[in-house]
């Protein structure tokens, strides 16, 4: 329908209307004034009664003013909350369409399987699905201070709680203790999971849990990490975006420690 939302994305950017200033999604009857058309179509969902689909731009160029291609995390606050995450589900599936064009165990051209979200190999029958990369984050505790790190991945000079991948045959527990000691070399206890997020960047799911800090002195890996230490409610460094999971971990432990620093 020309009043359905398109997510279109061209070399990771999102395709987006720009207004006066405002941001947004266009719809498809937006993208004739673009003279290009988006190709390789997802169907998403349907938000508040309008489809959304995910699509592929074919290149760069845009023929019109009022649009623009804008990087997820640049649109974090310009953008409705809800837009940004069906946003962040198209560039998962966008990805994942990108990077499973061929069969991985014989390489012939992948189809799409018409009962399910799926590609499958017409020659060997391989089948694979979207992509999720499980994640742990955690808010590591000691007394009235938390543990926060800064990252020399983070675009931002900010600091967040830990988090790591998880690795083949590990439960999330275990990759709680094992990224904490490896990261910062200090054993915890008491885990409880908290909740979770999904984090297209490209395909993360992050749990996050709550920990207590058991044993150990803190020894920064200088691969994983420019800086760690322990903060009170009081005196918290420069934080990650409120939309993140990580900043719901921090805040939670802002209201109910802010009156124990």
């Amino acid at each position: 329908m020309p009043s359905d939302l398109c997510f279109a994305y061209h070399d990771g950017k999102l395709l987006v209307t720009l207004r006066q200033d405002v941001y947004g999604v266009p719809r498809f009857e937006d993208l004739t004034k673009l003279n290009q058309s988006p190709c390789r179509k997802h169907y998403l969902g349907a938000l508040n009664g309008q489809s959304c689909y995910a699509a592929e731009w074919p290149d760069g160029r845009l023929s019109s003013k009022g649009f623009a291609f804008m990087g997820l995390r640049a649109l974090f606050g310009l953008i409705d909350e809800n837009l940004i995450w069906v946003a962040g589900r198209a560039n998962q599936m966008v990805h994942w369409h990108q990077t499973h064009r061929y069969c991985g165990k014989c390489g012939h051209p992948t189809e799409a399987k018409v009962d399910e979200r799926a590609k499958i190999c017409p020659k060997c029958g391989l089948i694979n699905y979207p992509r999720v990369s499980p994640a742990v984050i955690v808010a590591v505790l000691k007394g009235n201070s938390i543990l926060l790190g800064r990252s020399p991945r983070f675009p931002l000079p900010f600091y967040s709680v830990l988090a790591g991948f998880v690795e083949p045959g590990e439960t999330l527990e275990e990759c709680v203790r094992r990224e904490i000691m490896e990261e910062v070399g200090i054993l915890v206890k008491n885990i409880r999971y908290f909740g979770s997020q999904p984090w297209p960047f490209p395909n993360s799911l992050m749990v996050a849990f709550t920990a207590e800090y058991a044993d150990g002195e803190t020894r920064i890996d200088s691969s994983e990490l420019l800086d760690a230490g322990w903060y009170t409610a009081q005196n918290l460094p420069l934080l990650p975006s409120s939309l993140s999971i990580a900043r719901e971990l921090i805040e939670w432990f802002r209201e109910n420690h802010s009156l124990k620093g």
